[in-house]
């Protein structure tokens, strides 16, 4: 039992990690263990950037129920049992049984409630289902403070619809009789039940929000059906299917986008397109489909920056960070983000990569060409734009001054620290964005090489070679710091161009891109799998030698499973077998402790500690990158 906070408490942002969710994006459904809705503050129906219904409650009229088992079957449907002792005989063995079948879809959730009997008389009984109207804002949920918005209800004797203003939700429940206020929608059914027999009940709630930016993907994902013969671990096929499902029901289109798909960040917070995110997750799954690849890249090309605005972080040929329908403000940090924001620094040299290595995976030439404009709009970001401040690195910096202050995958306000624990003052120039810009830019030339005909000047293929070696030099004379714990490259560089010497994760996103020689990679990799870096279930995101180091710190000493994927996936590439073994083994060992859906990241405790890996309870699941680490384990264990 959670304790009651203090009414006088700050709020808090909701715990996920004990929490059964059911998706099909963008609609989502939080509930406790046995299916009840409105105990746990992350309770609700959601669809979109709304919370619709925050308690939902099933009774019946003759017995208390008690639930004793909760079965997924896939993302989107999970079935909890329970008995009604109270109709029952006085025999030990339970002869009443209930079962709740839950189901969700885009814009829907159906239950189905199921009496059965094994008793020699008949059951007479009446169902009761109540649900609490709500639409509260998703964000507001985050920072633990929503609120019921001004509801209008409207009944008849088929349905009963709750509305406010754009966003509204129906209920239908055939058989039953339906009553509503503001409050409170109940909806009640006469069951009759014959001996030995069963009866169902059932309703569905449709749920709509015109101000939707992203729907969800109408056909089947290719991917998600490609699957291999089973490999010789059954962890390992155990965790596919559970992440290839997930990664199915987070499939998402923009309005008006053509219907190109990607994948959405992750649950519940980020049912929408991030540039990082989104690219990441396809250029993972990208060995069993490269479809989502071609459609990432379209969605994000359709949005690609065209002026110079501090106040979204758009600059021209720069890539999305977020789409929101609304701008979205965090409380107590004074961030404020238009509902097309651009503030990432590593979307669009991603992005570049991400277009050549699905060329090289089969992306159809005709739809290569298509992106070319922006490619080249991508690659004179990064020539021209990526540089603040003139020192030949990419970097970044919050012009706006409500923006996000630190514009890598690690985006936390601590997550950019000196190895005595003080924070790094921008501009920030991190050391995997110049390994991504490295990649992206000999990327771009063999891709404008092949297809673009006759560039000149910066975008000559020759030229961006030679900028990208130049790149390459100014890395190792800048980068490369000596601590206790070793030598390796430096988190990032900060304001006065001095290298941050924390031992981070982040040198590992360097393995593969080619920016360090064959000799530092096996440094960095063998630092990586050391005990200070290593867990057992992943690669902490700082090291436990640095003062800032905590294993349960966002981006100070957590695993990150998508951050472990991707420096499992360049020692895969460059050719450092056993250490990408010994990194996916540790995935694999995670994913065990998590019952296959791994969450966006767990703590940094060691596996000689705990058998399990520790939960970050506030951690997302499932998340895309999460869930597309087990194809990169699959392409390195098989």
């Amino acid at each position: 039992m959670t304790p009651a906070r203090d009414a006088a408490a700050p709020p808090l942002q909701p715990l996920l990690d004990d929490a059964v969710i059911v998706l099909r994006a963008p609609t989502q459904v939080w509930s406790g263990r046995y299916g009840d809705l409105g105990a746990q503050a992350i309770d609700g129906v959601y669809h979109g950037d709304v919370r619709h219904i925050h308690a939902l409650h099933a009774a019946c009229r003759d017995s208390s129920v008690e639930w004793i088992s909760t079965a997924p079957h896939g993302p989107s449907r999970v079935v909890f049992s329970g008995l009604l002792r109270g109709l029952d005989d006085p025999t030990p063995d339970p002869k009443v049984r209930i079962t709740r079948d839950r189901r969700v879809a885009d814009g829907s959730m159906t239950e189905t409630w199921t009496v059965r009997s094994r008793l020699p008389e008949p059951i007479d009984t009446v169902l009761e289902l109540t649900l609490d109207p709500e639409f509260a804002s998703l964000h507001d949920v985050k920072a633990g403070i929503a609120q019921r918005q001004p509801v209008d209800v409207q009944t008849t004797d088929a349905a009963v619809t709750a509305r406010s203003g754009v966003v509204s939700f129906t209920l239908t429940a055939e058989g039953a009789a339906l009553s509503a206020d503001v409050e409170r929608i109940t909806a009640q059914w006469p069951v009759h039940v014959d001996a030995g027999g069963e009866a169902s009940v059932s309703f569905t709630v449709a749920l709509h929000d015109a101000s939707l930016v992203v729907h969800g993907a109408a056909e089947p994902w290719a991917g998600g059906t490609a699957r291999r013969e089973a490999t010789r671990e059954p962890r390992l096929d155990r965790w596919l299917d559970v992440a290839l499902g997930d990664l199915d029901a987070l499939r998402l289109t923009t309005s008006g986008g053509g219907g190109d798909e990607f994948f959405a960040a992750g649950a519940p917070w980020f049912f929408t397109l991030f540039g990082r995110d989104s690219l990441w997750a396809a250029r993972l799954v990208l060995p069993l489909d490269a479809g989502v690849a071609a459609s990432t890249l379209r969605a994000l090309a359709a949005m690609q920056g065209t002026q110079d605005d501090p106040t979204s972080a758009q600059e021209p040929g720069k890539i999305l960070h977020e789409l929101r329908s609304s701008a979205l403000e965090i409380p107590h940090e004074g961030v404020v983000l238009p509902p097309q924001y651009y503030g990432s620094v590593d979307s669009t040299p991603l992005w570049v990569c991400l277009l050549a290595d699905a060329w090289r995976a089969g992306m159809p030439d005709a739809e290569v060409r298509d992106l070319l404009p922006a490619l080249r709009g991508a690659l004179r970001w990064i020539l021209e734009f990526g540089d603040s401040d003139g020192d030949g690195f990419l970097d970044y910096i919050d012009r706006s001054g409500r923006g996000l202050a630190n514009q890598g995958w690690k985006d936390s306000g601590d997550s950019i620290q000196w190895r005595d624990g003080s924070l790094a003052e921008g501009p920030i120039a991190l050391c995997e964005v110049q390994g991504y810009a490295y990649e992206a830019a000999r990327a771009g030339a063999d891709l404008l090489a092949e297809f673009g005909g006759a560039d000149e000047g910066a975008l000559a293929p020759e030229a961006l070679r030679a900028w990208a070696a130049e790149l390459r030099e100014r890395f190792r004379a800048a980068y490369w710091v000596r601590t206790p714990e070793g030598r390796y490259p430096a988190i990032a560089l900060d304001r006065h161009k001095r290298p941050v010497d924390a031992l981070t994760s982040n040198i590992g996103h360097l393995i593969g891109t080619g920016i360090l020689d064959p000799h530092e990679e096996i440094d960095v990799a063998d630092l990586l799998a050391g005990p200070s870096m290593t867990s057992g279930y992943g690669i902490r995101t700082m090291s436990t030698g640095a003062a800032g180091y905590w294993p349960l710190s966002y981006h100070g000493g957590s695993v990150w499973t998508h951050d472990t994927a991707i420096i499992a996936r360049g020692l895969h590439r460059a050719g450092l077998a056993s250490h990408a073994s010994a990194v996916a083994e540790g995935l694999l060992a995670a994913a065990d402790g998590f019952a296959y859906r791994v969450p966006e990241l767990h703590a940094g405790d060691p596996a000689s500690q705990t058998s399990v890996p520790t939960p970050y309870p506030a951690a997302c699941r499932p998340q895309a990158w999460s869930a597309a680490a087990a194809v990169v384990c699959l392409e390195i264990l098989t």
